[in-house]
């Protein structure tokens, strides 16, 4: 007798409040093949560019939903348009380039032509040649386009859905994101450059990371030792009110370096502290603050694959692309903003080396979520254990020693990819 196939759905979740995540939701296939259904092909706003990167008539950029190719461009009504890069024809990627511009799109294989919104403009012998040949009487040009999207935009920042009529976009982010995201690209920025970054474990694991505030100053020696966020520190987490969407706010304090017996308490069973450490170039830290306020650390997490962020002085886009159950890619852009002197341009990327792919800090959020990965891999039956913060009700917290957020996130995953739907513990 052979055993039933799983699911994915089937997968036991053994507390409602998701202070018990079962390992089996990193590396389940049918189940990652659900998530890119129902979450990256679903009704939720995902994040598509920066207008910035497509200012004028015919340029686009390309990017991924999940694992589906995507296209945004400028059309020639100053709109901006997405499309699936997926010809109507035969199914080839039509858009080959990572971004550039164009008066039309040609599929490379039988030259199918669209146009800025995806539209089908004309088919090569659709009337055959030398009457022969070609396409049916009947076949016509309208309505056989690449798949659209809708697009929505807030400070810059454009969003795509697949669905038909997904809710108004400033609902879906909520008043803590859109807050955030007002402050940090509430005035013009300029793009400084790029990195892309793949990390041997599941996306869910880096939706986790973003949303924690408890491991920063933990996995992080640079961050406390360099009073970028320690314990110490004012903070917390701040949810929407789907618990989907988050931010880890920190703010500094002149009173924070009188701290330093209580960090020594804190790190006495490790070494992540350690105020004797020195740079030998010191102005990787201590840059003037481009938004000239107390706030040290922005990580906003906008489900499911968009983070804005500040770490110090260094901003950036970090889009999360899943690669398959076990693997992920981070496309990092790195902004400033117009009207800042070079020499500020210069202290943006330099801080690149601080936040990013082999960053100082970024480097080893990649390195811990290969960790899990490794380690709950063969973990049949066994669960993670999240209860620092407490149990229970799930809402914004002024401390940075809890995890409440990723419950949070996990009880608003558990019903977009339809656990709940399936049963109250799975199956």
């Amino acid at each position: 007798m052979t055993a039933p196939r799983r699911t994915g759905l089937d997968i036991r979740w053994t507390a409602e409040d998701c202070t018990r995540v079962p390992f089996e939701v990193f590396n389940d296939r049918a189940l990652y093949d659900i998530e890119l259904d129902r979450v990256f092909a679903g009704g939720h706003w995902q994040y598509l560019a920066l207008e910035q990167e497509i200012p004028k008539e015919g340029d686009y950029t390309t990017t991924y939903f999940g694992e589906r190719r995507v296209v945004a461009v400028r059309g020639r009504d100053g709109a901006i348009h997405a499309f699936e890069n997926r010809c109507a024809h035969r199914g080839a990627q039509v858009v080959t380039r990572l971004r550039g511009n164009a008066k039309q799109f040609n599929c490379p294989y039988h030259m199918w032509c669209y146009d800025h919104a995806g539209n089908l403009l004309a088919v090569p012998q659709q009337k055959g040649v030398k009457g022969k040949g070609g396409m049916p009487d009947d076949f016509e040009i309208a309505g056989r386009g690449m798949r659209k999207l809708r697009t929505a935009s807030f400070r810059g920042l454009v969003f795509g859905c697949f669905a038909e009529e997904p809710e108004p976009l400033e609902n879906y982010l909520g008043p803590v994101a859109l807050r955030h995201i007002e402050r940090i690209t509430g005035r013009p920025i300029r793009i400084l450059g790029y990195f892309r970054q793949v990390v041997e474990a599941n996306w869910k694991l880096y939706a986790e990371n973003t949303r924690d505030p408890y491991h920063a100053p933990l996995l992080h020696l640079f961050h406390v030792s360099f009073g970028i966020q320690t314990p110490a520190m004012t903070g917390g987490t701040y949810l929407d009110a789907d618990g989907k969407n988050n931010c880890i706010h920190v703010e500094t304090d002149p009173d924070d370096a009188k701290d330093h017996a209580l960090l020594v308490e804190q790190y006495r069973t490790n070494t992540k502290y350690r105020p004797d450490y020195a740079l030998k170039d010191p102005r990787i830290i201590g840059t003037e603050r481009s938004l000239g306020d107390s706030t040290t650390t922005v990580i906003l997490s906008i489900f499911p694959s968009l983070v804005v962020a500040q770490v110090d002085n260094a901003f950036q886009i970090r889009h999360v692309r899943p690669k398959g159950p076990e693997k992920f890619e981070i496309y990092w852009t790195y902004f400033g903003y117009e009207g800042g002197s070079e020499s500020e341009h210069e202290d943006k990327l330099r801080l690149a080396n601080m936040i990013g792919p082999a960053g100082y800090i970024s480097m080893e959020d990649g390195e811990a979520a290969r960790l899990v990965q490794q380690g709950t891999r063969t973990q049949t039956g066994e669960h993670s254990f999240i209860e620092m913060g407490g149990r229970g009700a799930v809402g914004d917290r002024d401390t940075l020693a809890q995890e409440v957020a990723l419950r949070g996130f996990w009880q608003y995953y558990r019903r977009a990819v339809g656990f709940d739907r399936a049963g109250a513990n799975g199956g």
